[in-house]
């Protein structure tokens, strides 16, 4: 997987250019560069303006989920502002939520109406939009994986940091109550030392996961809302002729996404982040999989499983299959019992309890505590996709750090794309703490 060294003021200074073979307005970079660092200061009261960026599946879904807490929440927000390469998608969402529509997401960053981006493009876009968004003053509610690389990651950490902006990152069931329930299970002592977690993320299905729909007069040539700017949608990836395939079905394909390491098991790392007493980054990674049943056009294997080690003395094992729907308990063990986050192994489903088992050898002092039989502990049932949209919110009135803050998405999406690459490269990956990088082979002590 491309490393490529991604740095934002160097795209804003070439964005001028890009801009004239975009048939961007060339006053537009000047407005952003003039609106860098601005915000307004939002009271308790003040209705938020945000800017939809992406109108596929994920940003309609998004969009009907700010829409429906503004409906329960005295219009805490409002959808001012939509934007999709494909015009067809522009279109309709700009006459659903009555506000303008562009082709171009510069346009909505520059709108000094907006104080917030949501953004719901693939994977290889991430990084460029927050990063804009973020230099133009706006706070910015991310999709899964935060980014495509781990230098985009690192970028966002330090440019969240410099800007002082708020970015939640839109693994939406870290918001779920069991995780924090586990944390403090976990530092209250109740697994003892820990050393294993473990979790999984299976789908099947008979169309292929992935294979959404085409629509057959999309394109490039296309007329009237048949129009999609390839171009554009293409980006920093490697060009090359239109293919409605990649467009659709983006998840296939390795230059717009890592397939069920970045789509799926962030949804299981992240929250692990938080279920530990703090974010890690691993030491070392491997995967191991490949393509054994939907043999289409697809890069990215149907079944992918990872093994990661931790510097603290913990490893982690993740299993998946797009062609078995059968999980594997979502769970951590320790030297003193073990906690279940997950029975069903769902880390994105409901739970109303999590449970921890101690171990036989368990002495006095933990009897005393804890006692040594099955603790069943009982955990929220809120929706967690609107409690995920709520903190972001409320986070933008605060100034707070949110519930999947840039850091601890950080340490997810290390994992993540080692074992993207180790899969790839077909080689076990070290993580050097101090350079913050993946090298070849153990960086010495």
């Amino acid at each position: 997987m491309s490393s490529q060294n991604f740095d934002r003021r160097d795209f804003l200074k070439t964005a001028a250019g890009v801009g004239a073979t975009l048939g961007v307005a060339s006053n537009l970079f000047g407005a952003k560069a003039a609106s860098k660092g601005a915000s307004r200061t939002l009271g308790a009261n003040d209705k938020i303006n945000l800017g939809m960026i992406g109108q596929g599946g994920r940003g309609v879904y998004l969009s009907r989920q700010f829409t429906k807490y503004a409906d329960e929440n005295n219009g805490a927000c409002k959808i001012v502002a939509v934007c999709d390469v494909y015009e067809k998608r522009k279109r309709k969402a700009a006459e659903l939520y009555k506000c303008d529509g562009y082709l171009d997401y510069r346009e909505v960053i520059a709108r000094p109406d907006v104080d917030a981006v949501v953004i719901a493009t693939p994977d290889h876009w991430h990084a460029k939009i927050a990063l804009e968004a973020m230099d133009a003053g706006k706070d910015v509610y991310c999709e899964k994986p935060m980014t495509h690389t781990i230098e985009e990651a690192k970028q966002l950490s330090a440019t969240v940091k410099e800007t002082k902006r708020v970015l939640q990152v839109g693994s939406q069931t870290t918001s779920a109550d069991q995780w924090w329930k586990a944390k403090k299970a976990i530092a209250d002592g109740m697994i003892g030392q820990m050393l294993t977690s473990q979790g999984s993320y299976h789908r099947n299905s008979v169309e292929g996961e992935w294979n959404y729909p085409i629509d057959a007069g999309a394109g490039p040539d296309g007329k009237g809302e048949n129009y999609l700017d390839w171009k554009t949608w293409l980006g920093p990836a490697p060009k090359r002729p239109y293919d409605a395939d990649r467009y659709f079905r983006f998840r296939k394909y390795w230059d717009y996404s890592g397939g069920i390491a970045t789509d799926l098991f962030f949804h299981v790392v992240a929250p692990l982040n938080i279920c530990w007493p703090e974010p890690q980054f691993p030491s070392r990674v491997s995967a191991f999989g490949g393509i054994y049943v939907f043999k289409d056009e697809r890069e990215v294997p149907d079944t992918f499983n990872l093994m990661a080690d931790f510097p603290k003395g913990n490893s982690l094992i993740l299993s998946s299959s797009m062609a078995n729907s059968e999980h594997i308990p979502g769970l951590i063990r320790g030297h003193l019992g073990t906690v279940i986050m997950v029975d069903d192994g769902k880390f994105e489903g409901r739970t109303d309890h999590i449970t921890v088992i101690p171990e036989r050898i368990v002495d006095d002092a933990y009897k005393a505590k804890f006692g040594n039989e099955k603790v069943v502990i009982p955990v929220d049932q809120k929706d967690a996709m609107q409690a995920h949209v709520g903190n972001f919110l409320s986070c933008m009135r605060s100034r707070e750090k949110p519930v999947l803050d840039v850091d601890t998405a950080l340490h997810a999406q290390v994992t993540i794309s080692m074992s993207v690459q180790s899969y790839r490269e077909g080689r076990v990956l070290y993580w050097d703490d101090k350079t913050m990088k993946v090298v070849a082979k153990a960086p010495k002590a």
